[in-house]
């Protein structure tokens, strides 16, 4: 889980979340959440990965943190990933998946027949001591 999340950091650039993650992802599958990390290898190494989160109670399942090395894109490997992660989703009982993606993976993700319905703009709230 480590190296697939070290990789997604690697990808996404800016600040590491990796420690971040893997502590949620342990908290949340230790309280009886199911969490489904899946992750594409090449001689050892993770060269794409990605997680699909159901959400507890109903038909929804969110897709997040797909990412794929660069050298390794183009292969079909986020594809194969991103089916596999919802099928999986659907073997359990989910109807409908959301995903807020990058614009490079949106055109990944509509071949797979999910629709742009809207968009956010991600930021982090940060308030000083009072």
């Amino acid at each position: 889980m480590r190296a697939t999340l070290d990789m997604q950091d690697a990808v996404f650039g800016g600040s590491p979340r990796a420690e971040r993650m893997l502590s949620a992802i342990l908290t949340r599958q230790s309280n009886g959440e199911y969490v489904e990390l899946r992750a594409a290898e090449v001689g050892g190494r993770i060269v794409s990965a990605g997680r699909i989160d159901p959400i507890v109670a109903t038909a929804f399942a969110g897709i997040w943190g797909g990412a794929t090395l660069p050298e390794y894109r183009g292969r079909g490997i986020y594809r194969a990933l991103t089916a596999a992660r919802v099928r999986s989703a659907m073997s359990r009982g989910v109807r409908w998946v959301h995903s807020d993606s990058t614009e490079f993976s949106r055109p990944i993700l509509e071949r797979a027949g999910l629709l742009k319905v809207t968009e956010t703009v991600p930021w982090t709230w940060e308030r000083t001591a009072c």
